[in-house]
């Protein structure tokens, strides 16, 4: 896909943004989900960057896209084996603390998603 005739959608803007946020420190890993289409463009982006990544795909001509330090995207590897909404509870809880989402907002979704397992298995 030749981006420079185009202008860049908002997809590549954020993902602009996401590398600029972990070039910076601000973020060990990223999670970003974008359409495949601009598969071609995020990989190269990625390798020219030197920037550790994985693809994986979410179904809807959607990917997922983790990037940032190796030692993260090793974890990610070994834990994340399915769809992220497959996840269990602990796992959901350990990726969130892993992207630096808020750390309260990801207990309270831990315990939402606990609780409401054990409601299912009653």
């Amino acid at each position: 896909m030749n981006m420079k005739a185009e202008v860049m959608p908002i997809d590549m803007k954020v993902l602009m943004n996401h590398i600029y946020e972990y070039k910076k420190g601000v973020r060990n890993m990223v999670l970003f989900t974008f359409n495949k289409r601009y598969e071609e463009y995020a990989l190269r982006r990625l390798e020219r960057q030197g920037i550790n990544y994985i693809v994986q795909p979410v179904g809807n001509d959607r990917l997922n896209l983790f990037f940032g330090k190796r030692e993260c995207l090793d974890a990610i590897r070994v834990m994340v084996t399915r769809p992220l909404n497959q996840l269990s509870p602990e796992e959901d809880f350990i990726l969130g603390a892993m992207l630096g989402y808020d750390i309260c907002a990801q207990c309270e979704r831990y315990c939402e998603r606990k609780c409401r397992r054990c409601k299912q298995a009653q």
